[in-house]
């Protein structure tokens, strides 16, 4: 994990945004890069809302000013915690972070680049909250072909050494899993979780931590029943009661469309985590 991504916008979970990213270059010595998360016109405005030239006008000078208030809220951030300038690509000790200026409208921007890094860390989409946008959150988990890590609307104090496994049999949790490995292999504690109404045909909990062990990362495997209750509610409590300070899990391995629909458990997750999520498609 030695390089991350952050799209930078103002919003209420900006810090814990920034926070989450410094957490995990503590532990890797990770480079981090700033780049304002640009929203296309059509998207801030609708094709119906760009007619003459005068609106046009104001709306790059607004967005202008939005760009410089995110690069001076990165930098406020990275200057008031030292963390020195990154931006000759060098293998460091410790976090390093710059600002990359990028022009590029829309959110493919931010998936695109985000392919030569390690990770892209967002934001929890809220609706309560001046949030960061769900399109930011999905264009980085489908487009970049890289995990994501979701900051939780408040600023982790640890980050992986409690970490717990929500799995579920999946391609999906398997892939998240494989790039999850330098957390596991750092972790003071790992446990994994199957929700027996969440699997789908699959390796069970056992079976993960018979795999982990051969790369000498020992891990609990737990299986529980949910009863009546959502999959990713017992998930979130099962990640609660063993202290956990990372959560890890496959992203959407039932459809987007039925989760808006029906829900699911990466929907619960998305919406109600208090923790930081690492999350792979």
């Amino acid at each position: 994990m030695k390089a991350i991504l952050v799209p930078v916008e103002e919003s209420d979970l900006l810090e814990s945004m920034l926070t989450t990213a410094l957490r995990v270059g503590e532990r890797f010595g990770s480079y981090i890069e700033g780049q304002y998360d640009r929203p296309s016109l059509v998207e801030s405005w609708g094709p119906e809302g760009l007619g003459s030239a005068a609106v046009m006008e104001s709306l790059e000078q607004q967005d202008q000013e939005r760009a410089l208030r995110a690069r001076e809220l990165f930098k406020q951030f990275m200057d008031g915690r030292e963390v020195p300038d990154g931006g000759e690509a060098a293998a460091r000790e410790g976090p390093s972070a710059s600002w990359f200026e990028d022009p590029s409208p829309g959110n493919v921007m931010i998936a695109n680049r985000g392919r030569v890094f390690d990770m892209i860390v967002v934001g929890q989409p809220r609706r309560e909250a001046v949030a960061p946008r769900m399109i930011t959150l999905e264009a980085a988990l489908f487009e970049s072909g890289r995990p994501i890590m979701i900051a939780p609307a408040q600023a982790p104090a640890t980050l992986g050494e409690t970490v717990v496994i929500a799995w579920n049999g999946s391609t999906e949790t398997a892939r998240t899993m494989a790039f999850a490995m330098p957390f596991l292999a750092q972790a003071a504690k790992v446990s994994v979780i199957a929700v027996e109404e969440g699997m789908v045909p699959g390796p069970d909990a056992p079976a993960v931590a018979r795999y982990l062990a051969r790369s000498g990362i020992q891990a609990r495997a737990h299986t529980v029943s949910a009863g009546k209750r959502p999959v990713g509610e017992v998930l979130l409590d099962q990640a609660t009661e063993l202290g956990a300070d990372l959560l890890i899990k496959g992203a959407y391995t039932h459809s987007r469309l039925r989760q808006m629909i029906f829900g699911g458990a990466t929907s619960h997750i998305l919406a109600k985590a208090q923790v930081p999520v690492f999350m792979a498609h």
